[in-house]
């Protein structure tokens, strides 16, 4: 066993044209040659989606490692160097699941330095001093794909048994890398960012119109959406004059908007260009809400969802199995998974639930500053790594977040017009436990109704988490950036 452990996850390298892009590269290589500088009895373990095989369209088989490898060779020889300092387990998630179904991988990456373990999880066990007899407590390691009913692989090493996620992947992810070369800058690419995959419709409304579509047309059309609030003032206050309470020359027969000029009357035509826009819509609601009811029945009885495959299903599912490995282990003193994005620390009690998070690029959704114009997507890195360690008879799990600059990827427009994002809730940068303590789940968290299958509480998907790193005291501290909607 070693003395201390080193986790990341979903690095996601690689991908058709664009998408095999490494944002955060130089980080990487340096958190690597930290490690190689440092050395020590240290294990960094990759727990899952290292890579973006699934990603790829044009190449198959074991050709997609040797893709991303040529792509990103200056990684890979890190790799090499920092591996022969330190052991570098990797297992795979669901973006590399090739890495399980092909023995040639093993050889391959292990001229890198890198040992793959091509199974669902695996443990280690956490050197603690004063056992006197008791088990040796464990982490348990797995990427958490498993858990995911769109991602879960149902022959584990069978390269042909493929989940829905896969299927996605490639009609969308891996063709938006295809493509990603067409559009106005890099955007396309950030698809792979995107979640959950329901947010990808309105995150490609929100780009359209605010790269791609033509500057002469948004010159129109972005008045005419700032005038709507105004527009439905104006037909209210113009109801009010009609019925007499309000003054006529409140709305229709304002002096100060005839003494505008040109101003009044281009002022006037926008609202007369809402007003039909708003007429029209009002006609079609009805009949369109009609026919969306239903095809909703109809698909319904055929057993299909009118929103397609359902990726957000917040924590709660991953929680729930590492409570189930909690529970059936009394020797495992820390659940660690990836596979979500979200970064977070959980505290039951003297057992953690680590999401090891990803160190792609995070895009949050914002509302802008006004109403009607379309949310913009909001980027920004949480690059991160955690370290456990035995310090005495306990546990410690460090966490730290790697410093970098801030993407800048938006438009001049998009950052006039964004709000501010709410900074993401922080994680405790060190937490210890005793593994002789006890398992505390929250009472009547992820319990399940015997009726419908729904979360009999409805409000636990968020992890419970000691943001300040003491005994009991928990906090939300899940990144709930927006990614989780209906």
């Amino acid at each position: 066993m070693a003395s201390e452990y080193v986790f990341i996850s979903d690095l996601h390298m690689g991908g058709d044209e664009q998408l095999t892009a490494l944002d955060f590269e130089a980080e990487l290589l340096d958190f690597l040659a930290e490690l190689e500088e440092r050395g020590g009895d240290v294990e960094l373990i990759i727990n899952g989606d290292a890579f973006g095989l699934w990603e790829y369209a044009e190449v198959t088989g074991t050709e997609k490692l040797d893709r991303v490898i040529e792509d990103h060779p200056r990684v890979f020889e890190q790799f090499r160097a920092t591996g022969e300092v330190i052991d570098i387990p990797l297992i795979p998630g669901n973006h590399d699941y090739d890495l399980a179904c092909y023995t040639s991988y093993t050889d391959r990456l292990a001229a890198y330095n890198i040992v793959l373990e091509p199974v669902v999880s695996i443990t280690r066990e956490v050197d603690v001093d004063g056992d006197d007899g008791d088990e040796t407590p464990r982490i348990w390691i797995e990427h958490g794909q498993q858990h995911d009913a769109n991602n879960r692989m149902p022959d584990w090493g069978n390269p042909d048994a493929l989940p829905v996620g896969y299927f996605v992947v490639q009609r969308i992810v891996a063709a938006a890398g295809r493509y990603s070369g067409r559009a106005r800058g890099d955007w396309l690419r950030d698809i792979q960012s995107v979640a959950p995959m329901e947010e990808i419709p309105r995150w490609l409304l929100s780009n359209y119109f605010y790269r791609e579509m033509s500057p002469y047309l948004r010159a129109v059309v972005v008045p005419l959406l700032l005038f709507f609030n105004i527009t439905l003032l104006y037909l209210f206050g113009t109801v009010l004059e009609v019925m007499g309470i309000l003054p006529s020359a409140f709305f229709t027969d304002n002096p100060v908007i005839h003494a505008l000029g040109i101003g009044a009357v281009v002022l006037e035509f926008i609202i007369a260009i809402n007003v039909v826009v708003i007429a029209i819509l009002l006609l079609l609601a009805i009949p369109l809400w009609l026919f969306r009811r239903d095809l909703r029945r109809t698909l319904d009885r055929f057993g299909v969802m009118l929103s397609g495959v359902r990726v957000g299903q917040g924590d709660e599912p991953f929680l729930r199995a590492a409570r189930d490995v909690l529970e059936a282990n009394s020797d495992v003193a820390v659940f660690v998974y990836g596979h979500t994005h979200r970064a977070s620390l959980t505290q039951w009690g003297d057992r953690l639930v680590i999401n090891t998070g990803t160190w792609l690029k995070k895009l949050q959704h914002v509302e802008t500053w006004f109403s009607r114009l379309p949310g913009i997507y909001y980027p920004s890195f949480r690059l991160n790594y955690f370290r456990i360690f035995p310090e005495g008879d306990r546990i410690v799990v460090e966490y730290e977040e790697i410093e970098t600059d801030q993407p800048l990827d938006l438009t001049r427009f998009q950052r006039l017009v964004a709000r501010r994002p709410p900074a993401a809730e922080p994680i405790p940068a060190r937490t210890v436990i005793d593994p002789n303590g006890t398992l505390e789940t929250p009472d009547g968290a992820f319990e399940r109704d015997s009726d419908t299958g729904a979360d009999a509480d409805p409000g636990s998907g968020k992890p419970f988490a000691t943001v300040d790193g003491s005994d009991g005291d928990r906090a939300d501290a899940t990144d709930r950036t927006g990614e989780e909607r209906d």
